[in-house]
C-alpha cells in the first residue's frame, strides 16, 4: 500500500548540514502495522513528516520516493497533496498541545477535519465528531465538545487528536507516539480501536513508539532505526524472541520491570551521534559492547537474513561465522515477583505530608463568564512522602494526579480554590507568604508532563537551566553555574553543544531531558515528577531512572512520581497511591498494591498493562 524507497532527507542547521534520513526503504501492506522504533533523534518523527510533506522550512527530501498505491506523493502539487494529507494518510502527532488549535473548541476542530475530507456537513459532521469522542473514551463528550484544549489533561488532548485524525477515515495512518500521554486503560481501549479499524477497513499503519510492550502487542513487523538508518527489520515475533543487532539487544535489556528492582538498568552509554558528521564506519560502534576494530572503518550494509528480516552489522556479513552473543530472548525471561524494598517505608523522615487536600475549579459560563458552579478535581487526598523514597501516584487521565502535584508546588493559587495542608518539614506550603514560598521553591521542584509547553521557546537551553540557579542559588558564581550545567547535561544524556540551542531544535525526548535537568539544577529535597519518562525512549528512560535513583541514594531527595507506566512504578516506587475521580482508593507498599491489589479499580489498571514478556511468550507459542 505504501512504499518508501531510498529516502534521503537533509536539514540546514547552524551546526551544518544534517543528514536526518539516510537511504530509508520500507514497505507497508494494507491492514499491516509496521512499528518504527529507536531512540530520540534517530529520525523516526522526521520520517513521518517526510511522508506527509510537512518537513520544517530548513528540511528537504533530496532523493527517493514515497509511493501510495503506486502514486509518488512527493511529486504531487500541493493542492492535490492536501487531499492526500488527512484524507488518504492521517497523522497522529507526538505532542497534542502543539497540534491542537488553542483558540478553537475541540469539537469544531474535529468537525473541520470531517468536513475537509468527507461528504458530511453541519449537524451530521458534528454527530460524527461526538461519536468519535465517545469512541476514544472522552468523559462527558457532549460537554467536552465545546471545551478548549487548555481545559483538558494531556491524555485527553491526545485522545482528541486521535479522534480528529480517525474521523476523516484515512486509508493509512502515521501514528507518532499515539499512546505516550495515555494511561494504561485508555491506551488499551485506543489500541483495541485501532485493531478493530484495521480489521474492518484494512487500515495500514506506521506506528512510531518507544513503548516496546505496545509494539509487541500491535505490530506485525518491526523496523529499528538508529542515527537516520534502518539497522534491523523483522517480524515482531522474531524481533522480540531473538533480536539480532547489538542495539536491539541493548534496548530489551534496558526495560524496567519488577524483577530488575534494586538493580541498575542496562542503560546504553552515550547518545545518538550528531548527524552533521560524515560516518566512516558503523554509527553504533562507539556505544556497542560487541564492537571490533573493523567496525570503526567499515560501513555495514543491510544484510538480508533468512525469512523476512535484515540486519545492518558486520557480525552478520554473509559467509562469516556467527560470533554474536545474543541477549536472552524476551520470551524466555521469567517474570519474578519484586523483591522487598531495601528501604524501610517507616524509617525515613517525612518530607511532605499532605492532609485532606481539596482542589476546586470554578465553572464559568455566559457572556460575562460568571461562576456557575464548581468542579472538585481533588477531594480529600492525604499521603506522605519520605526522604530518600518514592511515592508513585497512579490512575487514569483526568483523575487528579497532575492537579495534586501542581497544588503541592503552589501553581494553582490563582486558578483554583485549595483547602487542606501540605507540610514541607512541618511548614504549611499553603499558608506561606511570597517570600517564604520563594525560599521553599529551592526545596521543591517539578518536572512537567509536556516539555514543549514548559520550556521558553525564545531562550537557549543554557539560559533555561541557569534561570533557576540565578533565582534560587545566588551563592553560585558564573563559573560554578556553568560547571554545574555542563555536568547536568552529561548526566541526562545530552551533549554540551545542546546548551547553545533552542527547545524547538530538539526531539520530544530530548526536551524532556532538558526539563529534568532544570529541576535537578537547584538540588531540591523533593521533586514532583509529572510523567517524567513518558516522552523518553527505552534507553534514555533507563538512563534517567538510574540517574534519579543515584541522586536519591546520594542526596536523599524524595520523589512524588506521577505516572501511568506500571513497569516504571514496579521498578522505582517504594509506595503506591491509586487515584480515581479525585480520591485515593488504595495505598500501600509497591509490592502489596501491585502484586495483591484489593480495590477493583487497581486490578483493572494492572490488567490493562501491556507486558512484553507475555507478548513474547505468545509469539513463541505461535511458532
Amino acid at each position: 500500500m505504501l512504499k518508501i524507497d531510498e529516502l534521503n532527507v537533509q536539514l540546514d542547521a547552524e551546526a551544518g548540514l544534517v543528514q536526518a534520513i539516510d537511504q530509508l526503504t520500507l514497505c507497508i501492506e494494507r491492514g499491516e502495522t509496521l512499528a518504527l522504533v529507536g531512540e530520540s533523534g534517530c529520525g523516526k518523527s522526521m520520517t513521518a513528516l517526510a511522508l506527509m510533506r510537512l518537513l520544517p522550512d530548513n528540511g528537504r527530501v533530496v532523493a527517493g520516493s514515497v509511493a501510495l498505491e503506486g502514486a509518488d506523493t512527493l511529486a504531487l502539487p500541493e493542492l492535490q497533496m492536501r487531499a492526500v494529507r488527512g484524507g488518504r494518510i492521517g497523522m497522529i502527532f507526538q505532542e497534542p498541545s502543539t497540534s491542537l488549535n488553542p483558540v478553537m473548541r475541540v469539537g469544531d476542530q474535529i468537525v473541520e477535519s470531517i468536513e475537509a475530507h468527507t461528504s458530511l456537513r453541519g449537524a451530521a459532521a458534528r454527530a460524527r465528531a461526538l461519536d468519535w469522542l465517545r469512541r476514544v473514551s472522552i468523559p462527558e463528550p457532549e460537554r467536552r465538545m465545546d471545551d478548549y484544549p487548555f481545559r483538558m489533561s494531556g491524555g485527553q488532548k491526545q485522545r482528541v487528536m486521535i479522534a480528529m485524525t480517525l474521523a476523516a477515515e484515512p486509508d493509512f495512518l502515521v501514528a507518532d507516539e499515539p499512546t505516550t500521554a495515555l494511561d494504561v486503560t485508555i491506551q488499551a481501549q485506543v489500541l483495541d480501536l485501532l485493531r478493530q479499524l484495521q480489521a474492518e477497513t484494512g487500515l495500514g499503519m506506521l506506528l512510531i513508539t518507544h513503548d516496546l510492550a505496545v509494539v509487541a502487542g500491535m505490530a506485525h513487523r518491526v523496523a529499528l532505526m538508529y542515527a537516520g538508518q534502518i539497522i534491523e527489520t523483522a517480524d515482531a515475533q522474531s524481533f522480540f524472541s531473538a533480536p539480532k543487532h547489538p542495539y536491539a539487544q541493548a534496548l530489551l535489556r534496558a526495560l524496567p520491570d519488577a524483577h530488575r528492582r534494586g538493580q541498575a538498568l542496562a542503560a546504553i552509554p552515550g547518545t545518538v551521534p550528531a548527524l552533521t558528521q560524515s560516518f566512516h564506519g558503523c554509527r553504533f560502534e562507539p556505544r556497542c559492547a560487541l564492537a571490533e576494530a573493523a567496525c570503526a572503518q567499515t560501513r555495514p550494509a543491510l544484510w538480508a537474513q533468512p525469512g523476512t528480516r535484515s540486519v545492518r552489522c558486520i557480525l552478520y556479513t554473509p559467509g562469516r561465522e556467527q560470533t554474536v552473543h545474543e541477549v536472552e530472548p524476551a520470551a524466555a525471561a521469567v517474570e519474578v515477583a519484586p523483591s522487598a524494598s531495601t528501604k524501610a517505608p517507616g524509617a525515613a523522615n517525612v518530607v511532605l505530608d499532605v492532609q485532606s487536600l481539596h482542589v476546586r475549579y470554578p465553572i464559568r459560563g455566559g457572556l460575562l463568564q460568571r461562576v456557575r458552579g464548581h468542579f472538585d478535581a481533588v477531594a480529600g487526598v492525604s499521603f506522605q512522602v519520605r526522604a530518600g523514597q518514592t511515592l508513585a501516584l497512579v490512575g487514569e487521565s483526568g483523575c487528579g494526579k497532575t492537579t495534586t502535584g501542581k497544588a503541592v508546588v503552589q501553581l494553582l493559587r490563582r486558578m483554583a480554590t485549595t483547602q487542606g495542608r501540605a507540610l514541607l518539614d512541618g511548614q504549611d506550603l499553603f499558608a506561606m507568604n511570597s517570600q517564604a514560598l520563594q525560599r521553599a521553591r529551592r526545596e521543591v521542584q517539578i518536572i512537567f508532563q509536556d516539555p514543549f509547553a514548559s520550556l521558553n521557546p525564545r531562550m537557549r537551553v543554557f539560559d533555561i537551566l541557569e534561570e533557576g540557579l540565578l533565582a534560587l542559588r545566588p551563592d553560585l558564581d558564573a563559573a560554578q553555574r556553568r560547571a554545574r550545567l555542563l555536568n547536568l547535561t552529561d548526566q541526562v544524556g545530552l551533549r554540551a553543544e545542546a546548551l547553545a540551542r533552542h527547545p524547538h531544535e530538539f526531539s520530544g525526548g530530548q526536551r524532556q531531558r532538558i526539563a529534568i535537568a532544570r529541576a535537578l539544577a537547584v538540588q531540591p529535597r523533593l521533586i514532583v515528577c509529572d510523567e517524567p519518562t513518558s516522552a523518553l525512549d527505552v534507553s534514555v528512560q533507563a538512563q534517567i531512572l538510574n540517574l534519579l535513583l543515584d541522586l536519591q541514594r546520594d542526596t536523599g531527595v524524595a520523589f512524588l512520581f506521577i505516572t501511568h507506566n506500571i513497569g516504571v512504578v514496579e521498578y522505582i516506587a517504594d509506595e503506591v497511591a491509586v487515584m480515581q475521580a479525585g480520591r485515593i482508593v488504595e495505598q500501600g507498599s509497591c509490592e502489596a498494591v501491585l502484586q495483591h491489589p484489593a480495590h477493583v479499580y487497581t486490578r483493572r489498571l494492572i490488567d490493562a498493562v501491556p507486558r512484553l514478556n507475555a507478548a513474547a511468550k505468545a509469539a513463541v507459542a505461535a511458532k
